[in-house]
């Protein structure tokens, strides 16, 4: 066969690859969206968007953060090559099942908190109970079968849980806002505190509208004579391309008569926090995320070393590290976020909770700050600093 009759067979077999390859694309993308069509949730509209256009924080069709969000693409696609052997728990995290009767009994103190993994904490303040961005599903995704997921099943069924007063959403991306988990936790007397424009997935989802407390940022509601208030984040929402920071991020301070707690949410390291410390402060617990953070996108995740300074920025007393401990959504090894919290902690005096996942604490009372986790290779802030921007 001459060259030519070659160089034509070649050409038509890899044009027929390409479009059996993006045939195959297609169809996977279909069923992707089949699949997943009600857990990605839906846009808002209506008065709840007219509510949403009014807000100080919206711009062009969405919401923005005072201080831009820092993306180094390039760095995070290199990054993905360099991540640590030790994402994951090997062998997996052998964990005690929790006692339902274990909330029978009313906290000594009046604050108890018992931390669930990631960003899910069951908050127990004053004599209310709140349940912060429940995820009970395997995986933190839209899908059932393709997505992060969890390295343990939840401790305690859904069922299992207290009668609670408040779930607080800080915003709307998978591993926060849980669509299977929203649907069964909607089948209780309970209040919905979301962000602007999150509702519309709650109710989309079921949830009574009744029962959806919506907040701008700096707005407050009442649950059971327990404040709540809606207070700024340093972060984006989305549940797919097409709806980017369409919805708002928030964190929380919470005030009882006799405490107050603050819940971060995910954010970079912002000013308001100060402020945040000033009007609401001094916090007796603080929630802070840890983990998931890269040099490449600093002012997204707060990381270990700055969690300390938004602990100081917000005048807490203890400091509850969270956002680790329960799935792989960074390059970091799974124990480095609290390995590096506790070398930042120790030289500032930080008072630092370490409760194994399922473990109540109180912090004014009697705690085990035991290490509970493994010992195995991790990365110094010298190695991988995580700084966020726009600080000055």
């Amino acid at each position: 066969m001459s060259e030519g009759p070659r160089r034509s067979m070649l050409a038509r077999g890899l044009a027929t690859l390409g479009l059996l390859l993006a045939a195959g694309l297609a169809l996977f993308t279909l069923l992707a969206l089949a699949s997943g069509w009600r857990a990605f949730g839906t846009s808002a509209s209506g008065e709840r968007l007219a509510r949403m256009q009014r807000s100080p924080e919206w711009r062009d069709r969405h919401f923005v953060n005072p201080q831009p969000l820092q993306n180094d693409w390039w760095g995070a696609l290199a990054g993905m090559f360099h991540a640590s052997a030790y994402g994951a728990p090997a062998p997996p995290l052998a964990l005690e099942a929790i006692d339902p009767e274990r909330f029978a009994k009313v906290p000594r103190t009046g604050l108890r908190v018992t931390w669930l993994g990631h960003a899910c904490v069951l908050l127990e303040i004053d004599g209310r109970r709140v349940l912060t961005d429940p995820v009970w599903s395997q995986r933190a995704s839209p899908l059932t079968w393709l997505g992060p997921k969890r390295w343990y099943p939840p401790q305690i069924a859904l069922d299992d849980l207290p009668p609670l007063d408040a779930v607080l959403i800080s915003h709307d991306h998978y591993d926060h806002l849980d669509y299977a988990t929203i649907r069964a936790l909607r089948e209780r007397d309970v209040t919905f505190v979301v962000p602007l424009g999150v509702g519309a997935h709650l109710a989309y989802w079921g949830v009574p509208e009744a029962r959806i407390t919506e907040l701008d940022w700096w707005e407050t509601t009442t649950v059971h004579g327990l404040e709540i208030a809606s207070t700024p984040a340093r972060h984006a929402s989305g549940r797919m391309v097409l709806d980017d920071d369409t919805k708002l991020w928030s964190s929380y301070a919470l005030i009882g008569p006799n405490h107050r707690a603050y819940f971060s949410g995910d954010t970079g390291l912002f000013p308001a926090l100060s402020e945040i410390g000033q009007r609401y402060g001094p916090f007796d617990l603080t929630m802070i995320e840890v983990g998931q953070y890269h040099r490449s996108w600093p002012d997204w995740h707060i990381g270990p070393e700055q969690a300390v300074l938004a602990h100081e920025m917000l005048h807490g007393r203890t400091l509850l590290p969270m956002h680790w401990g329960l799935f792989t959504l960074a390059y970091h090894g799974w124990t480095e976020p609290i390995e590096r919290l506790l070398a930042a902690a120790q030289p500032r005096t930080a008072t630092v909770l370490l409760p194994r996942p399922g473990q109540s604490v109180e912090p004014d009372g009697h705690r085990d700050d035991a290490r509970w986790w493994p010992d195995v290779p991790w990365e110094t802030s010298e190695q991988n600093p995580v700084v966020s921007t726009g600080m000055r």
